[in-house]
């Protein structure tokens, strides 16, 4: 069992990952052999066989590493001495800590409501327009662009170069200000500023998720509903506020979640742009930056296990809010 836990050398790792393999195959390759028999198999034999493979798997590479990890949490730098709370009470007590939750709070709130009210602004207004697939692939761009790739082209966007003679500058943003007589600006160095500079990148990339799934539920609205709007006189922004939004809440709640849950994780923006310095880091980030740059595994862990609890309550009210739109139906 050790030999399977705990795999250090390169070599250790490609015979665990091919013995993984053989067995997958020799699992699937009984089951299948089994359901072709021609006597009658069990039921449930078929279940098992089908399920118990996924429900190990997940048992070893879900279920396992959480509960270690929030067992980890309450261990010391190296897990070698049981100390409670004390990793929690540093997240929740230091300043530099602070500074992290505060900064996932200011990304948790703003990034899903900024981006669903775009998207939902976006939608509505290139609805049944003559270039609206033209307008709404321009949008849905970013989404094909990882987080890391957004990054590197919103550095360059945001560089910086000194105000002197003979020296050009070579970030988009900065470049504009100079031609209207401004002075360039350190737009990733000052706090808490840099946030949100931090923050429009993933509302860029966001916003084509919300503006598609928004605009398909837009276009799922009963025509019959927006008729007798219509005419009872309804029309422009009220059309807009007491028709398409109410009709629409469902879809509202799944991208407002979905994008809370994704931008919850954010890691790959900070880490590419500013490593998390000059007061940028998230707790993903600091989750990372702990546990494998500072070596301080429980402290790492417990964060984790913050990032944990903090999506719980978001896909609680998700599944919620589908449950009753479903009743509903």
């Amino acid at each position: 069992m050790q030999w399977f836990l705990e795999a250090s050398t390169t070599g250790h790792k490609i015979a665990l990952m091919v013995v993984a393999i053989l067995l997958f195959a020799a699992v699937m390759g009984a089951i299948l052999f089994a359901v072709d028999r021609p006597r009658r198999v069990p039921n449930w034999l078929v279940a098992a066989g089908f399920l118990g493979p996924t429900l190990l798997l997940l048992l070893v590479g879900l279920v396992y590493p959480a509960l270690d990890t929030i067992r980890g949490s309450f261990y010391s730098k190296n897990g070698s001495e049981f100390v409670g709370l004390d990793n929690y009470a540093t997240v929740f007590s230091e300043q530099s800590f602070q500074r992290v939750l505060l900064n996932t709070l200011l990304w948790v709130v703003l990034v899903p409501l900024v981006t669903t009210g775009l998207g939902l602004v976006y939608a509505y207004l290139v609805d049944r327009t003559r270039f609206e697939a033209l307008a709404k692939a321009l949008v849905f761009l970013p989404m094909a662009i990882s987080m890391v790739g957004a990054g590197v082209i919103w550095k360059f966007v945001y560089e910086y170069r000194p105000d002197q003679p003979g020296v050009n500058q070579i970030g988009l943003l900065n470049q504009l200000l100079v031609l209207v007589g401004i002075e360039p600006q350190q737009f990733l160095l000052n706090w808490p500023s840099n946030t949100f500079y931090l923050i429009v990148v993933m509302i860029w990339i966001q916003a084509g998720f919300a503006m598609t799934v928004l605009s398909a539920a837009i276009k799922a609205i009963p025509d019959d509903i927006v008729e007798a709007a219509r005419l009872d006189g309804v029309g422009g922004v009220a059309m807009f506020r007491y028709v398409t939004v109410p009709s629409i809440r469902p879809a509202l709640v799944v991208v407002l979640t979905t994008v809370a849950i994704v931008t919850l994780k954010v890691f790959d923006i900070v880490r590419t742009m500013t490593g998390g310095q000059f007061g940028t880091s998230v707790v993903a980030n600091e989750f990372y930056t702990q546990a494998f740059r500072q070596f301080n595994v429980g402290l790492g862990a417990a964060l984790a296990v913050l990032l944990f609890v903090l999506v719980i309550p978001i896909i609680a009210y998700n599944v919620r809010q589908l449950r009753l739109a479903e009743e509903i139906r």
